[in-house]
């Protein structure tokens, strides 16, 4: 019994040792083509469902005028498109991303939905305002304030449906982008 009980407290101690060596030696997928752990997609979906869940409000604190829509079509090339893409167009680097950044303007699953508008706007706004860890999605809540976020959400929520002509404009419309620059010459390259 004594030496059953040894090997059953060895083999429980070998585990954590093993899992750290295993970091430690750099094996586990980090970047982002690595394929990923097996289950890692269902292991993160469930508790961020259950948390969204439980924190999200149905509450929409503004409502979808023609100006809070516009508002959050500004909002959204200005800082989402680059991920998410703008009404017509992918972005470029999202399926370099892992998990991919879902383009928002497309529609996907068999459904009809487009981007996140089979999403209640108090979902879209909560992963807005608080991120998603281990997805590239950063949380908005010191960047935007609590109104814009909600400007961009119930644009979203509606992205299924037909929006004002002037929404529809900003949104097949990219920021300008800056044109290329050349580095400045250091004192090295100089010579």
């Amino acid at each position: 019994m004594k030496s059953f009980l040894l090997g059953l407290i060895l083999g429980l101690l070998a585990i954590p040792v093993a899992a750290c060596v295993y970091f430690k030696l750099g094996h586990p997928p980090v970047a982002v083509a690595d394929h990923p752990f097996p289950l890692e997609r269902q292991i993160v979906k469930v508790p961020l469902r259950a948390r969204i869940d439980r924190e999200m409000t149905s509450l929409e604190p503004i409502q979808p005028t023609a100006a809070n829509l516009q508002a959050g079509a500004r909002i959204y090339n200005e800082q989402c498109s680059a991920c998410h893409g703008f009404y017509g167009h992918s972005s470029e680097f999202a399926s370099h991303m892992y998990p991919s950044a879902p383009q928002l303007w497309q529609v996907h699953g068999k459904g009809k939905a487009i981007g996140v508008s089979d999403d209640s706007p108090g979902e879209t706004y909560w992963k807005i305002d608080n991120g998603i860890r281990l997805s590239g999605m950063p949380a908005f809540n010191k960047i935007l304030s609590p109104t814009q976020m909600w400007q961009v959400a119930l644009l979203l929520s509606r992205a299924d449906k037909p929006l004002p002509s002037n929404v529809m404009d900003t949104l097949r419309r990219s920021p300008n982008p800056r044109p290329a620059q050349a580095a400045p010459k250091s004192k090295l390259n100089q010579d």
